[in-house]
């Protein structure tokens, strides 16, 4: 997995998809945009992808599509217009692209797709997003209350990972 921390500017949500869509398809890589401010870190992302890869192996996806499946475990959430919330929507905003390499791909595929991402209109610039995640608008999104962050004193990026993992718990 290869992530591309970047700024947005999207004109046309529908067309950026399109695109995303045939990059991946272009190179055998699966490509995930989220809005960078609801993203925990980079583990985060990684265990998302590890347990959609499960839940498609075992037949138990929700979503057809493997990137979809992604979003919605990264979201924790299993209705995909709740998890589309984490998604990028039209506007400028920090965001934080995910490439997958599919079965049969390898790390040289996803290496060519991020250079591919790079070359969007869409990309206006390629800068830190995971550093500067908003807590607030992580633990709003995942509620995470006051009263457990004061229970532990555990990461926010490891309260988010659980709310994943409870996931597959709550299906």
């Amino acid at each position: 997995m290869e992530l591309l921390e970047c700024r947005l500017e999207i004109d046309d949500l529908d067309s950026f998809v399109a695109d995303l869509g045939a990059i991946g398809d272009r190179h055998g890589t699966t490509i995930q945009a989220f809005d960078a401010r609801y993203v925990a870190d980079r583990a985060h992302l990684e265990r998302a992808v590890e347990l959609a890869d499960r839940a498609i192996d075992r037949g138990e996806n929700v979503a057809r599509d493997r990137a979809v499946e992604i979003l919605l475990y990264a979201a924790g959430r299993r209705q995909i217009d709740r998890a589309l919330e984490m998604g990028v929507d039209e506007g400028e905003g920090p965001a934080v692209i995910l490439v997958a390499a599919t079965d049969g791909a390898d790390a040289d595929a996803e290496a060519a797709t991020l250079a591919s991402l790079d070359d969007l209109d869409a990309v206006v610039g390629v800068e830190p997003t995971l550093e500067v995640g908003e807590s607030a608008t992580i633990c709003n999104f995942f509620e995470i209350t006051d009263a457990e962050r004061s229970a532990t004193d555990a990461s926010i990026g490891a309260l988010v990972r659980e709310r994943v993992a409870l996931l597959d718990v709550e299906k």
